[in-house]
């Protein structure tokens, strides 16, 4: 089964589930800010996804405009990046889509059909 990693407060999210709920694709919910993944996790959707690890990170949220990640990111090892990426669900771009064989990061249409239409 789908699972999406949401924030309930998030438009997206809001609009990733709609969309979902209206093509009846059966998917679990998961509260990205409660029960965020792991670095490990976070290291096996990354490699699912074949998306650059930047893809991941909420660029537009409140904690990565705090601790400047724009400014750091690019000095920063893959591990540290993870590792960041693991601290803080909030951290993580979302929704978050993980198939059998995929992850998605963000609520793009076009995609989202493209992998499960």
């Amino acid at each position: 089964m789908l699972k999406v990693y949401c924030y309930s407060k998030c438009s997206t999210c809001k609009k990733a589930l709609k969309w979902l709920d209206e093509k009846k694709i059966k998917h679990e919910v998961v509260d990205i800010k409660a029960d965020h993944p792991d670095e490990k996790t976070l290291r096996k959707f990354y490699a699912a996804s074949g998306l650059p690890l930047k893809r991941f990170f909420n660029t537009s949220g409140m904690q990565y405009r705090e601790l400047e990640l724009s400014k750091k990111l690019p000095g920063m090892s893959e591990d540290e990046q993870f590792a960041i990426l693991a601290s803080d669900g909030m951290l993580v771009k979302r929704p978050l889509l993980v198939g059998k064989d995929f992850v998605l990061t963000g609520f793009k249409q076009v995609e989202w059909e493209e992998k499960l239409l």
